[in-house]
C-alpha cells in the first residue's frame, strides 16, 4: 500500500525500539547497530517480522546511525549497509504476506552544526543526502527522520531527502519536557521551519514517555496544519543490575497512546524501551479511533532556530538598520567586512524592541551573495529574532534561504513575470513568507485599486506554483509626499482594500512618506499611526526611534493588543527606569561576552588591559558575565547558541589577557583544578561533552578532554596520571549507558578521591542515582556549578 492511501483514513501504527531489542539480544556497548545488518540479517529480519505481527503498519529499518559521518572507519559502506537493512525489511514484509511499508531511518550525526558546532551544513546535507538516495534506491517506502534535537540539522536532512528521492519524508523531533530543543527551539518554530520545507508529517519521539508528550501534543496541534505522529519511549530510563529498563508495561503505553490518538495524533508507535508487546497493545487500543481531520490553521508565520513569530495578534516591527541605504557607516563596515557593527546594529535592534531584522547587505563593490550567508549565519548565532532576507538578487536569496535556521521572510516579490518566475520557486522549496510588492511590468499604480488587483495577480500566480495567500504579505508601497500630497492617501486606502477584499497581512517601509522633507520623523510617526489604523500588519521602521516607538506602544495600548496596557506600562511608568540599547559602538568586556561578540570582546579587553590588570578583568569582567549569562540560560531567557557564543566572546577576551599574562609570568595565578571529559564507551555523539568542555574553560578550569568512545580503562588511567577529583561523562543512547555505570564502578574502586558528574539526553537524576553518579547535570551550566562547589570556588 502507499502510505497517502491510508493517511487519515484509519490510525496507522509504527514499530517500536530495535536498539534496546539488539541489546537484549547481546548486543555490546561499543558495538554499531548498524552493523547487525551484515553481521545478524535474520534477526533483524526477525524483529521487523515480530512487530508486524503486533500490528505495526510501517517498520523502521536499522540505519539510525547509516551515514558518513558516524560510520567513518568502521569497514563497510553507507550504501552496503543501508541495503542490508531494507533488504532485512523486505523480508519481514513478504513474510507478512506482503502487507507493511519500510520507513527508511535517519537519524542525526552526532554533530552540532556550524557555527555552534564544527560539521558544515553542507557536509551533514551531503551525509544526508547519501543515506536517502541509498534508501529510494534499496526499495524503502518513506524516509523517517527522527531524533532530531536541532531544527537546522533536521532542514539539512528533510532538505536532503526532498531534493534528491521522490518518497515522502517524515520528520520528528526530541524536545524536552518543557517543550524545547537542545539549540533552544520551541514547538512552533519547529513546525513553521518543518512545515514551509515541505514535511509530510512531523511529531515528537524519544526522550520522554506517552505521559509527557500529552503535555506537549496540545502545543503541536494549535499551529500544525499536517499530519502528526507519536513514537514515545516505554517511560523514562533506569538501570537495574547493569541493565537499562523502562517501566512503562504494554497496558499502560496504550492506554496513554490511546489518548493521544484522541488527542489528534495520526501515526502512534514506540521509542526506546517499546516492545512488540507495546505495540500490540497499542494497536488493540487505537485501532477504532478515527484520525482527527487536520485544522488548516492558515497562519501566517515566520520563525527562527528558536521562536515564531505570528502575524496578526499584534504589528509587527521590522528593524530596517542593517541596511546600507543612506547609512555610510554601514556601507563602511560592509566594505571592511566589519562583521561585529553588523551584529552590534542587531543587538540594538532587538533591545528595542524589534520583532524581525531585516538583512540587506547589497554594495555594488562586495561579494553580495557571500557577505549575505556570513550576515545571516552569524546573526542567527547571536539573536533569536526572525530575519526578513531583503535582496534583488535572486541567487543571493536563495543562498540565504538554505542557511537560513527557521522559516524567514523574504524581501521581495512583485507583479513583474520575471520577478515572480524567480522568486516563488524559491519560497516553494524553502519555505518562507514573502512581501509582495504591488508594482509591475507597467510601474506602481497611481490608484488604490490599481495595486490592489496587483496584489491579486501575485497572489494568483502565486497559487500556480502551491505557495498559499498565508505566505504572502502585501507592500502596497509608501510613495514621498514631497513629489506628491495624494500619495499618503492612496497607501492608506490601499491597505484598507487589500486587509478587506483580499484578506491579506501588509507591510511598509515607513519612511519613505517623508523623504525630502525637514524634521523627517515627525512625518514618519504621524504617518505610522495612520497607517497602523489602515490595516499594516508590519512595518519596517527603526526601532530605535523614541517617536516611531511611541507611536508604536501608544497604538498597541488604545487598540487593545496590548493586553491592559501592561507593555505600555513596562516602558513608560516611572518605576522602570528606561534602558537605553547597547548602540553599534564600542563596548565593554562584559557586554561583549554577553552579547557574544568575540571581535568586540577582544578589542576591549586589548584597550582595557592599558589600564586594568588581567586579573582584575578576569574577576570583574569576565566571570560576572558569563555568571550572567549562566542565569539567563537558566531562566530560558537566552538559549544553547548564545550561549555558546558567549563562551567563545570570553575566550577570545582571554586571549589577549593570557598574551599580557605571559609575559609577565603570571598565567599560573588564574590556572584552576583539572576535570577530565569523556563521552562514554560505544557512544560516538560529543555534543553534551564538548558544550561542557567550552564552557569549564572559559571559569579557567584545566581540562583533559578524552573524546568520545572511551573505555572505562582510559578513564581511570587519566584520573591516576594527574590525580583528577572530578570527571564528567557524558551519553546521549539508552545502548551506552551500561559503560558509563562500569566507569563509575572502577572509578569507585580505583580512585575513589574522584567525583563523577553525568548528563546526557537519556539521563535523569533517578538514573544518576543508581548508577551511583555523585551529581547528575541537567545541562552545561550545572556542570559548572557543580565544580563551583567542589573545588570551593
Amino acid at each position: 500500500m502507499e502510505i497517502f492511501d491510508q493517511l487519515g483514513k484509519r490510525m496507522l501504527f509504527f514499530d517500536g525500539a530495535m536498539g534496546t531489542i539488539l541489546q537484549e539480544n547481546g548486543l555490546g556497548a561499543g558495538e554499531l547497530p548498524e552493523l547487525w545488518n551484515l553481521q545478524k540479517p535474520e534477526l533483524i529480519q526477525q524483529i521487523h517480522h515480530s512487530y508486524l505481527k503486533a500490528g505495526a503498519d510501517i517498520i523502521k529499518t536499522n540505519t539510525f546511525g547509516a551515514n558518513a559521518v558516524k560510520l567513518r572507519g568502521c569497514g563497510h559502506s553507507v550504501q552496503e549497509i543501508i541495503g542490508s537493512a531494507v533488504c532485512a525489511a523486505k523480508k519481514a514484509v513478504q513474510a507478512n504476506g506482503g502487507t507493511g511499508l519500510i520507513a527508511l531511518d535517519i537519524g542525526p550525526t552526532g554533530k552540532l552544526l556550524r557555527p555552534l558546532g564544527d560539521l558544515p551544513f553542507e557536509d551533514a546535507y551531503a551525509a544526508f543526502r547519501e543515506a536517502a538516495v541509498c534508501g529510494e534506491h534499496a526499495g524503502a517506502d518513506l524516509i523517517l527522520i527522527e531524533t532530531m534535537s536541532d531544527t537546522y540539522e533536521a532542514k539539512a536532512a528533510l532538505l536532503a531527502a526532498k531534493e534528491n528521492t521522490s518518497l515522502p519524508v517524515f520528520v520528528t523531533l526530541i524536545f524536552d519536557e518543557q517543550g524545547k530543543l537542545l539549540t533552544g527551539g520551541n514547538i512552533a518554530a519547529a513546525t513553521a521551519t518543518l512545515e514551509g520545507l515541505g514535511a509530510d508529517a512531523i511529531g515528537f519521539n524519544c526522550g520522554l514517555g506517552p505521559e509527557q508528550i500529552k503535555e506537549l501534543l496540545p502545543q503541536l496541534k494549535s499551529c500544525c496544519s499536517i499530519p502528526m505522529i507519536v513514537n514515545p519511549n516505554a517511560g523514562l530510563p533506569r538501570c537495574v543490575d547493569g541493565k537499562t529498563v523502562f517501566d512503562v508495561s504494554p497496558k499502560a503505553f496504550a492506554t496513554s497512546m490511546a489518548e493521544l490518538a484522541s488527542m489528534g495524533a495520526w501515526m502512534v508507535g514506540g521509542c526506546c524501551g517499546t516492545t512488540p508487546a507495546h505495540i500490540a497493545a497499542t494497536v488493540r487500543a487505537c485501532k477504532e479511533i478515527p484520525p482527527t481531520p487536520l485544522e488548516s490553521h492558515a497562519l501566517t508565520v515566520v520563525s527562527s532556530y528558536s521562536q515564531a513569530v505570528p502575524f496578526g495578534a499584534r504589528p509587527i516591527l521590522i528593524g530596517e538598520r542593517i541596511n546600507p541605504t543612506g547609512k555610510s557607516r554601514f556601507k563602511q563596515a560592509l566594505r571592511e567586512n566589519d562583521m561585529d557593527y553588523i551584529l552590534r546594529e542587531g543587538i540594538a535592534q532587538q533591545q528595542s524592541g524589534a520583532h524581525i531584522l531585516d538583512v540587506n547587505v547589497g554594495l555594488p563593490e562586495i561579494n553580495e551573495t557571500e557577505m549575505m550567508c556570513r550576515a545571516v549565519t552569524e546573526l542567527q548565532s547571536i539573536i533569536d529574532l526572525p530575519l526578513q532576507i531583503d535582496t534583488a538578487s535572486a541567487e543571493t536569496m536563495e543562498q540565504a534561504m538554505r542557511i537560513y535556521n527557521g522559516k524567514p521572510l523574504i524581501n521581495s516579490v512583485n507583479g513583474k513575470q520575471e520577478s515572480m518566475h524567480a522568486i516563488f520557486p524559491l519560497v516553494k522549496k524553502y519555505g518562507g513568507v514573502v512581501i509582495a510588492l504591488t508594482l509591475d511590468e507597467d510601474g506602481i499604480p497611481e490608484t488604490a485599486e490599481g495595486r490592489l488587483a496587483v496584489a491579486q495577480k501575485i497572489v494568483d500566480t502565486a497559487a500556480s506554483y502551491g505557495i498559499k495567500k498565508k505566505d504572502i504579505i502585501v507592500d502596497v508601497l509608501a510613495m514621498t509626499i514631497s513629489a506628491g500630497q495624494g500619495a499618503a492617501a492612496v497607501t492608506l486606502d490601499s491597505l484598507r482594500l487589500v486587509r478587506e477584499q483580499l484578506g491579506l497581512y501588509t507591510s511598509l517601509g515607513v519612511s519613505n512618506i517623508s523623504f525630502g522633507l525637514p524634521q523627517r520623523e515627525n512625518i514618519n510617526a504621524a504617518f505610522f499611526t495612520m497607517a497602523l489604523q489602515n490595516g499594516l500588519s508590519a512595518a519596517i521602521i527603526n526601532p530605535n526611534s523614541q517617536a516611531m516607538r511611541k507611536s508604536y506602544d501608544a497604538y498597541c495600548a488604545l487598540s487593545g493588543c496590548d493586553t491592559q496596557c501592561m507593555d505600555y506600562i513596562a516602558r513608560y511608568s516611572q518605576q522602570t527606569a528606561e534602558t537605553a540599547p547597547v548602540a553599534a559602538a564600542q563596548m565593554s568586556v562584559s557586554q561583549a561576552i554577553i552579547s557574544g561578540l568575540k571581535e568586540s570582546a577582544y578589542s576591549a579587553a586589548q584597550e582595557l588591559l592599558r589600564t586594568k590588570e588581567p586579573l582584575l578583568i578576569i574577576s570583574e569582567e569576565l566571570i560576572p558575565a558569563l555568571d550572567q549569562v549562566g542565569k539567563d540560560f537558566e531562566k530560558g531567557i537566552l538559549f544553547l547558541p548564545q550561549l555558546l557564543m558567549s563562551a567563545e566572546a570570553a575566550k577570545a577576551a582571554f586571549e589577549v589577557i593570557r598574551a599580557q599574562m605571559d609575559a609577565s609570568g603570571s598565567e599560573s595565578q588564574v590556572k584552576k583544578d583539572k576535570i577530565v571529559l569523556a563521552t562514554v564507551k560505544g557512544d560516538i555523539h560529543d555534543i553534551g561533552k564538548n558544550i561542557v568542555k567550552v564552557l569549564l574553560e572559559n571559569y579557567s578550569y584545566d581540562i583533559i578532554d578524552l573524546g568520545k568512545d572511551v573505555p572505562p580503562e582510559k578513564v581511570v588511567d587519566a584520573v591516576k596520571e594527574h590525580h583528577v577529583k572530578l570527571v564528567g561523562l557524558s551519553a546521549l543512547m539508552t545502548t551506552t549507558v551500561v559503560s558509563m555505570e562500569e566507569t563509575i564502578r572502577m572509578l569507585r574502586q580505583e580512585t575513589p578521591f574522584c567525583k563523577v558528574m553525568v548528563g546526557g539526553a537519556v539521563l535523569t537524576q533517578e538514573y544518576a542515582d543508581m548508577i551511583h553518579a555523585d551529581r547528575y547535570v541537567k545541562d552545561a551550566m550545572d556542570s559548572v556549578r557543580y565544580a563551583h562547589e567542589l573545588f570551593g570556588e
